[in-house]
């Protein structure tokens, strides 16, 4: 039997350890190779709309990096100075522009990120993908990879009400799959949101990845149990070693 043990919680019964159930990670950067595609998707999108038009380029793209992994549609909202028809159309433009770049340049998978979800889901544990991308983009990337059937769901901020770093996303993958606690989840992400989506639901273990937008140090401040070099690594992680018989 398979025992995969989170780190004690900061609880009055902080010695107990709570099995492993429910692995949710995110996509780009983390899951699916990123290669600037989102930021350049980002930059079309705003050249087509003039969403950031009364920012310095250089600015907005700080702040697009800065706040990667969170719902498109809210790093808009803050780009467009809370106007919200035109945030959404940037984020309408962001989908468009995102599925031209995957038309044009394709897209990839993390090395070793298939087999990871694999090896999750034949020792007995759920997967579910999270992602800020709208459910069309969502899908696409899914289709073309090839993944429809690899994982037991994905989620879009839509789908849960709000995006990272809120732990909406967490939460509905702990619904949906019938997890028996939060503290029986394990978050993966390559982004400070992803980290702190999951502290904030309550997530067992929350592991950052230095695959995609953020460095070691960023993860780390905020609050990533663990810091590995990409998900191939998780499975080496103690809390996945599979006791001796």
């Amino acid at each position: 039997m398979t025992i995969l043990t989170a780190p004690p919680q900061t609880t009055s019964d902080a010695a107990t350890t709570v099995p492993i159930e429910l692995v949710v990670l995110d996509m780009a950067g983390t899951t699916v190779l990123d290669d600037g595609v989102v930021e350049h998707a980002f930059q079309r999108a705003a050249e087509r709309t003039g969403v950031a038009a009364h920012l310095p380029w250089a600015d907005a793209l700080a702040y697009v990096r800065e706040t990667m992994g969170r719902s498109k549609l809210d790093v808009f909202t803050h780009l467009a100075n809370g106007d919200t028809e035109a945030a959404s159309a940037a984020t309408a433009a962001f989908e468009r522009a995102y599925a031209e770049l995957v038309e044009e340049e394709g897209v990839q998978e993390i090395p070793g990120a298939r087999e990871t979800i694999e090896s999750l889901r034949a020792s007995g544990l759920s997967v579910a993908l999270t992602t800020g991308f709208a459910p069309v983009t969502r899908d696409a990337i899914l289709r073309a990879l090839g993944w429809e059937q690899l994982v037991d769901l994905a989620l879009s901020p839509v789908d849960v009400g709000r995006g990272r770093p809120a732990p909406d996303l967490v939460l509905g993958a702990v619904l949906r799959t019938g997890t028996s606690s939060v503290a029986a989840v394990a978050v993966v992400g390559d982004t400070a949101s992803d980290v702190q989506s999951g502290l904030r639901a309550g997530a067992g273990l929350a592991v950052g990845v230095l695959s995609g937008a953020h460095d070691r140090a960023t993860l780390e401040a905020s609050g990533a149990h663990v810091v590995i070099d990409s998900v191939a690594a998780l499975r080496e992680l103690p809390a996945f070693q599979r006791p001796a018989s």
